[in-house]
């Protein structure tokens, strides 16, 4: 069977945490969660790769509105895990060993002019990937449990039937420089959104005819331009 890649958006945005992550003058940016219902990490106790905590990057003005928030960390990178209970997620479940997770994010420009756009921020090489329902305990300690929806036994518990589990090799890679991967484009009824570039859609393809990235359905990768774009991925770490 051929290699699988699929594109995955993640991280804060617009519609769940009102604003997209920083990106820095150098491209080297910070990753930023969503907000959460549930856990124990939160905007103004977690720190970033370059700041003494994740909420310095708000501005000043949400700040205290945001720094007590609950982040769903996840992806996490310290481990390589990432869970999901949404239908348009389901199809990650097939992800067979060696096949590749790319994310990509909205990032905006951190005291610095870059517009906002969709970058990959990561990928994992994945090593196993499937419903939680059907790991056994054992591998579900052993694989995911650093994961939020594992570690988290509550949301655990009812996301059990839907959740889908996906953990990468040693070889993922959370990119110290993130890669531009849209162009802006228009939607039916005039309105911008993001797309893949015209020089993204000559490594991964045209997606089937679905070139919005704008929102977060899973994205597959034609086999015929899964090596090309596996090629591109590995140069990236």
């Amino acid at each position: 069977m051929s290699t699988q890649v699929a594109l995955v958006r993640v991280g804060i945005d617009k519609g769940s945490g009102g604003m997209y992550g920083p990106i820095f003058k150098d491209d080297t940016f910070e990753f930023i969660p969503i907000p959460a219902k549930n856990g124990d990490m939160t905007y103004g106790n977690t720190p970033g790769k370059y700041s003494n905590f994740m909420i310095e990057y708000f501005p000043q003005t949400r700040r205290d509105n945001n720094r007590n928030k609950l982040i769903h960390y996840d992806p996490e990178f310290e481990t390589f895990t990432y869970g999901d209970p949404t239908s348009p997620k389901a199809g990650l479940r097939n992800l067979k060993k060696g096949d590749y997770l790319v994310f990509y994010c909205g990032l905006k420009g951190f005291e610095c002019s870059k517009p906002e756009a969709l970058y990959i921020c990561a990928y994992f090489e994945v090593l196993v990937a499937g419903y939680a329902k059907n790991f056994s305990p054992a591998d579900l300690t052993k694989y995911f449990s650093n994961n939020f929806h594992v570690k988290n036994r509550n949301v655990f518990k009812k996301q059990l039937d839907d959740l889908i589990l996906v953990k990468g090799s040693k070889n993922s890679r959370l990119l110290t420089k993130a890669m531009r991967i849209s162009a802006e484009g228009k939607d039916k009824a005039g309105r911008k959104l993001h797309v893949l570039s015209p020089s993204m859609q000559k490594v991964f393809g045209d997606l089937k005819g679905k070139i919005s990235i704008q929102r977060s359905p899973t994205r597959w990768i034609t086999p015929e331009h899964t090596e090309k774009a596996v090629q591109f991925i590995k140069s990236l770490a």
